[in-house]
């Protein structure tokens, strides 16, 4: 009985729905309207560009033309820490993940993901160099965070500031 009751909980959290899509807000994260509610949805298992890279408004773009005012389905796969729905996003048979790798708009997020697919759509764009594979050492997303994150802020003295070696003294 409690196996039953644990079993319909699951299935009630992680329910697939389908969709409009109203916003775009980069090239992993939509807005699907669904039942009335505006669901925020990070795409699973890939991570694009953000905001102030390279490549960050293609990525942007090539999602929204896969996707901006289209019905979806979701496929989810559980929540963020942020509270967005974490799924794979589906325009017709389309799978907008995927394609956003394929096309070289966003890495496969490998903290989170180890689909062998995947994977080797990413080593197919990356090989036929293309969107963020034509930059010569492309920055992936999860290290341009950290190192805006440890970077201290302008004109603001910061405890984590590099460490200056002092000359050494004269023997």
């Amino acid at each position: 009985m409690l196996f039953a009751v644990v079993l319909v909980a699951a299935s009630q959290a992680r329910a697939d729905f389908c969709g409009r899509v109203t916003t775009v807000h980069d090239g992993d994260t939509v807005t699907v309207l669904t039942g009335g509610v505006a669901r925020r949805v990070r795409l699973v298992g890939i991570d694009a560009p953000e905001r102030g890279q390279p490549y960050a408004s293609a990525s942007r773009r090539a999602l929204a033309a896969r996707v901006a005012g289209r019905d979806v389905t979701v496929i989810e796969r559980g929540q963020d820490s942020y509270g967005r729905t974490l799924g794979r996003v589906l325009a017709g048979e389309r799978d907008a993940n995927s394609s956003q790798v394929r096309d070289g708009y966003a890495w496969v997020y490998r903290r989170f993901e180890s689909d062998p697919a995947l994977i080797a759509l990413e080593a197919e764009a990356r090989a036929a160099r293309r969107g963020l594979w034509r930059s010569a050492a492309p920055v992936p997303p999860w290290e341009w965070r950290e190192r805006r994150s440890t970077k201290p802020a302008q004109g603001r003295a910061s405890a984590s500031l590099p460490a200056v070696p002092l000359p050494e003294e004269k023997r």
